[in-house]
């Protein structure tokens, strides 16, 4: 750990790991909307995987191990395993996806044009990063951060995913009557 230690706190090495780190996350978060390789939903999941695995790396470049295993194994382990699920279960073929119709084309850029304006609208906010808060090798601060400060938006992800799964069993058990 201390040669880890040691190898990431040199400035060239690490910004060379991040260009890279970030490169990765880029270009496997492209491929799992874009794929010019195959159009399989599982592709796009494992493509997703590689973008979990990527963004773990910039933790760790960050000094939040803790975050990073975190993001491994709770993304890329139990989410990954939760969404290819649902693929296997809705059994997605070739031949019966819908085409890409004009009132979901609409809605989807209005919701990314949304999702970017909040975006740019907090990173403007945001200033130089002297106020944020440290999170290195301890988990106590995250904890506490977490489950105060941004106590609703874990609670509205916890929400989206139960939502998920009830959608998921209805879809299914549709099929079987």
């Amino acid at each position: 750990m201390e040669a880890i230690n040691n190898l990431i706190s040199q400035g060239a090495v690490q910004d060379v790991l991040f260009w890279v780190f970030a490169a990765l996350t880029l270009i496997c978060a492209i491929l799992v909307i874009a794929n010019p390789f195959s159009r399989s939903p599982v592709t796009s999941a494992m493509f997703l995987v590689l973008t979990i695995i990527s963004m773990a790396g910039l933790f760790v470049l960050l000094h939040a191990f803790f975050l990073a295993a975190v993001q491994i194994l709770v993304y890329a382990g139990a989410v990954m395993v939760l969404f290819l699920f649902v693929i296997m279960l809705l059994d997605l073929k070739e031949e019966q996806r819908r085409k890409i119709k004009l009132f979901g084309l609409v809605t989807g850029l209005i919701a990314v044009g949304g999702i970017v304006s909040v975006f740019l609208k907090a990173l403007a906010s945001a200033g130089n990063g002297t106020d944020a808060p440290k999170l290195e090798g301890e988990t106590y601060a995250l904890g506490k951060l977490l489950f105060t400060q941004y106590t609703l938006p874990f609670e509205i992800v916890s929400v989206l995913l139960l939502v998920a799964m009830v959608g998921v069993i209805l879809l299914s058990k549709r099929k079987l009557e």
